[in-house]
């Protein structure tokens, strides 16, 4: 057993993690695109988390390519993907943007705004062609950029003495590499802390874990939202 001296912050180990499930989001920002009829689509998709950066992020795109025709969008965000948007941007109503929000629906993404880009060719693709290349443009970029699960884990903080915190912080991440979880930071000082993302199923293990080295009481804060890798 590792000899250790443990200040602890206390408070009644409780989960204050939410029910609800966490919708997965995207791997990475990317884009795909394809051509239909002589009109490029080009679908930009990026990791949002407010509605503020989504707009700016749609305000980019319009600059970026300022000669195309047309920059529909589709919007979801929210750990249950809760709120979505979309917009049509001129094209016949129902046509571009809620057929985007419907591939990213289908894909069960949340906090991530889609942008796609269409120069016109000069040939007319109809109400249904129109429905069918916006959706096909946000699968190929969902195809290109992959997606990313997520689950909401609970922060429990740990106060180690500074003489202790390389030998706590080896085996602490040890143990969270074994359990899913994840070490969210150390801040360092005369006494560190040490903060642990944990998965709620696993919570009651950590507590065990930590009584093995004399810690009874730990401090716990907000669930958060953590990617899987």
């Amino acid at each position: 057993m590792l000899p250790i001296a443990y200040g602890v912050l206390v408070s009644n180990m409780v989960s204050d993690v939410p029910n609800s499930r966490v919708l997965a989001t995207i791997a990475r920002n990317g884009s795909g695109e394809f051509v239909e009829k002589r009109s490029r689509f080009l679908c930009t998709l990026r990791r949002v988390e407010t509605m503020d950066e989504a707009q700016n992020f749609v305000a980019e795109m319009r600059q970026l390519h300022w000669d195309a025709r047309h920059h529909c969008t589709a919007i979801i965000l929210g750990p249950d993907g809760h709120t979505q948007r979309s917009n049509d941007d001129g094209e016949p109503a129902g046509t571009a943007g809620a057929p985007m929000l419907a591939v990213l629906q289908a894909a069960k993404v949340s906090d991530v705004a889609a942008v796609v880009t269409r120069w016109f060719g000069g040939v007319l693709l109809g109400t249904g062609g129109l429905v069918r290349a916006y959706s096909h443009a946000v699968q190929v970029a969902l195809e290109n950029v992959g997606t990313l699960k997520r689950q909401y884990m609970q922060v429990v903080t740990l106060e180690v003495a500074a003489s202790e915190v390389g030998k706590v912080e080896n085996v602490l991440r040890q143990w969270l590499d074994q359990h899913h979880g994840t070490l969210g930071g150390v801040d360092y000082g005369e006494r560190a802390l040490l903060r642990a993302h944990i998965p709620p199923p696993e919570l009651e293990k950590f507590m065990q874990w930590c009584q093995q080295f004399g810690i009874t009481d730990i401090a716990h804060g907000d669930a958060i939202i953590s990617d899987l890798r």
